[in-house]
């Protein structure tokens, strides 16, 4: 086999699942030669591409705690509506910093491109990468810092602040490639194999939850989320945007393209700052991939 693209999609906590399906790609010697990922899919993308071993990677992210990334400000209530964003942007990147080393985009063992919006235009920007003549998207990404990068694809408004750069706002990939599949075949036709991870938003999740199917007798428990009912409306509706996206570039991979394995590692709601749960979601990767290469 000769390039295999690994594909990785936003999902907060459920990130960690691409770490298990990583480490499954290792044990069958499927070595991606490119990584094109969103969101926390392209922090462990990042972390996976510098060539830091699985455990690890997990380890780092087995300290993270929900105050971490997301802690409260009573400010916030204070300020209400007029907020900039509900958390600081240096908890996002504190938290992205514990889990990726400090290097830059040409520095990593595997390359690497994010995804970010442009909250202006809606333009969708690829960065990072490798340099592509002629790539118009590719010549604006290419000088920005990684660290910089990972905070951009991650700036989920509402959330966090969008990242200004060079007279730009850009804020989370998912706004317009939650799974950036068709990015990387439009970057990568000769590719021979796409291995897309998807722990991002889905329609099965809401199938899943009104089916009544029971979990596994041994299954954790996860506390009732309290969200504020302004914040859950919001989630609401990126889940119900970002599950459409998906749907539409999975039926749209052409019939007679690469061969395309897709992974869906985990289907859970409202888990989006559920850091609590690191094992359970790498090992969803870990066995939904090792179960979609069979």
């Amino acid at each position: 086999m000769n390039k295999v693209v690994l594909v990785l999609s936003g999902g907060g906590a459920k990130a960690l699942g691409h770490v298990g399906a990583f480490r499954a790609l290792e044990q069958a010697n499927i070595v991606p030669g490119h990584i094109y990922a969103t969101s926390m899919g392209a922090v462990m993308g990042a972390a996976l591409a510098a060539g830091m071993p699985f455990d690890q990677v997990r380890r780092r992210a087995m300290g993270i705690r929900r105050k971490d990334v997301a802690p409260f400000d009573p400010l916030i209530l204070v300020k209400g509506l007029f907020a900039r964003s509900l958390f600081p942007a240096s908890a996002l990147r504190k938290t992205i910093a514990r889990v990726v080393p400090k290097t830059r985009f040409e520095y990593l063992r595997i390359p690497l491109t994010v995804t970010a919006v442009d909250l202006d235009s809606g333009e969708l920007l690829l960065l990072g990468g490798r340099e592509r003549r002629g790539s118009d998207m590719d010549r604006r990404g290419r000088d920005i810092e990684l660290e910089d990068a990972l905070y951009a694809t991650c700036a989920l408004p509402l959330y966090f602040p969008p990242l200004e750069a060079d007279g730009r706002r850009l804020a989370d990939g998912g706004l317009r490639a939650v799974l950036p599949l068709a990015e990387a075949l439009k970057l990568e036709p000769d590719a021979d194999l796409f291995v897309a991870v998807n722990v991002g938003p889905g329609f099965d999740e809401l199938a899943s939850s009104r089916s009544g199917d029971q979990p596994p007798p041994d299954a954790p428990v996860p506390p009732p989320a309290r969200i504020p009912r302004v914040v859950r409306t919001h989630g609401e509706a990126m889940r119900a945007m970002m599950a459409d996206q998906t749907e539409r570039v999975l039926a749209a991979w052409p019939k007679d393209g690469p061969r395309l394995i897709y992974v869906r590692a985990v289907v859970d709601r409202e888990a989006t700052f559920a850091v609590d749960r690191v094992q359970e979601y790498v090992e969803m990767g870990y066995q939904a991939t090792r179960k979609a290469l069979g």
